[in-house]
């Protein structure tokens, strides 16, 4: 069920409750205010009739005469007068007797001083009149005919009401959240228009205070990410398709050669040679991209345990000077740790240390004496990683795209590389919360100052 025929009904259903209350509430009030008053006119009319009896000495046969050619004669309100000892002294009908009086109820009005009471339609009062020192006790009965009529059409005229309002409110309620909904179709009408062919569209916001702003401008914040995603996934798949056809070609080239002319043994060694070289170099940059994909998973889907970072920094140092013997990578320590909470940190293993292997192996292969050189200080809330180099340094118009994935700067003429490494170690440290900076000149050396904190 669509949103709108949901809120129609529920403001329906909510406007039929309240406005059924409110006209069960005028009704009831009403018959309560009838009945009431009715009573009192039973009261009045008999006290009425018993002072003509008693007080001007009407003979009975008169008023029970006038009693019975009044018009509507059925209907009115027929009084009896009883002495305490349930002696009958006068009564407008004793032939039709409407209450049927009995000694238990003269003796009840006797104690309590009046009754008030329903039999069947008819409504009866029962009082305690004195007069001139004696006590008489007085009864009348008779059904409201005109209060009845008019509490029917009252009934009637709400029942109408009520059923002609919830018609109406139906109607009223469609329109109003229809109405109310109109933003929100017209940004269903926008986003079926937005494709990958032109993911740059973006939803109009007319009122960014409202619930409909918000949610459109959240869609479109959502579509900046998604479009960011998507030329960045572009981009990626151009330079991985770049970085793979040169080694490819060369390694295909090489072996095509071999296979269309017959050649030496030495020759067939160096065309294996050759090829191998291109090979592990696709190899790195499998890796490279394989750790490249790994580091851009959401946080969440990585596992994250406590370890410490100077046995991370130990192990990458290892497998650096393990691949390329002619590196050298030292390791000072700045100060004695006071607690190992002060060197280690929640993250993990794999990823930091292919985050250090590329920083050592950065700095040794841009430096003559191929040296990398990482110190340690430590504090209560973080570490500070330094990973220097005596090299070339970078060029200040490279350092502001150098963690840009693919980016080579003007050092790529002086070793070899794929410009994946730095990218993939920021993302490393930015999984980790922490933070990477960089200071470099030109032919003097450069140094990459890691952040990271103790939580």
């Amino acid at each position: 069920m669509k949103i709108r025929y949901k809120l129609s009904l529920l403001f329906t259903l909510l406007f039929a409750v309240i406005i059924c209350g409110f006209a069960f509430f005028i009704y009831f009030s009403s018959a309560e205010n009838r009945e009431e008053e009715y009573y009192k006119r039973l009261r009045q009319l008999a006290v009425t009739k018993t002072n003509l009896l008693l007080d001007a000495k009407v003979e009975p046969g008169v008023l029970q005469t006038i009693y019975k050619n009044s018009p509507g004669s059925l209907f009115q309100e027929e009084v009896a007068v009883y002495d305490t000892d349930f002696h009958l002294l006068y009564h407008d009908a004793v032939n039709i007797d409407k209450i049927k009086e009995t000694r238990g109820m003269i003796a009840e009005i006797v104690s309590k001083g009046e009754i008030q009471f329903n039999q069947g339609q008819l409504q009866a009062v029962g009082f305690l009149y004195r007069y001139k020192g004696a006590d008489y006790v007085i009864t009348a009965a008779a059904k409201d005919e005109y209060g009845l009529i008019k509490l029917g059409n009252l009934r009637f005229i709400l029942i109408l009401s009520v059923l002609g309002s919830i018609v109406l409110t139906v109607f009223a309620g469609y329109l109003f959240a229809k109405h109310a909904l109109k933003p929100v179709a017209e940004m269903v009408d926008e986003v079926e228009e937005i494709t990958a062919k032109n993911l740059d569209l973006r939803l109009k916001v007319e009122n960014s205070k409202d619930e409909v702003g918000e949610l459109a401008i959240t869609f479109n914040r959502m579509l900046d990410r998604i479009e960011n995603s998507f030329d960045a996934q572009k981009e990626f798949v151009s330079h991985i398709s770049h970085e793979l056809r040169t080694p490819l070609a060369t390694v295909i080239a090489e072996l095509e050669i071999s296979q269309n002319k017959e050649r030496s043994t030495a020759e067939y060694k160096k065309a294996i040679e050759l090829a191998l070289t291109d090979a592990r170099k696709l190899a790195r940059l499998s890796t490279s991209l394989l750790n490249l994909a790994n580091a851009s998973y959401d946080q969440a889907e990585i596992s994250f345990k406590e370890i410490r970072l100077d046995e991370v920094l130990l192990d990458a140092r290892t497998e650096v000077m393990h691949n390329q013997p002619g590196y050298q990578v030292n390791i000072i320590f700045d100060q004695e740790a006071e607690d190992d909470d002060f060197i280690s940190i929640q993250g993990n293993e794999h990823l930091l240390k292919v985050a250090f292997i590329n920083l050592m192996e950065n700095n040794c292969k841009f430096s003559e004496n191929q040296e990398s050189v990482v110190s340690i200080s430590y504090y209560k809330e973080k570490t500070i990683l330094r990973f220097s180099d005596q090299g070339i340094g970078i060029a200040e118009k490279d350092i502001e795209n150098i963690f840009k994935p693919f980016y080579r700067g003007n050092n790529k003429e002086y070793a070899e590389g794929n410009g994946i490494g730095l990218a993939l170690t920021k993302k490393i440290v930015g999984l980790h919360n922490g933070e990477i900076l960089l200071t470099s000149k030109e032919n003097e050396g450069t140094t990459f100052i890691l952040i990271l904190n103790h939580v």
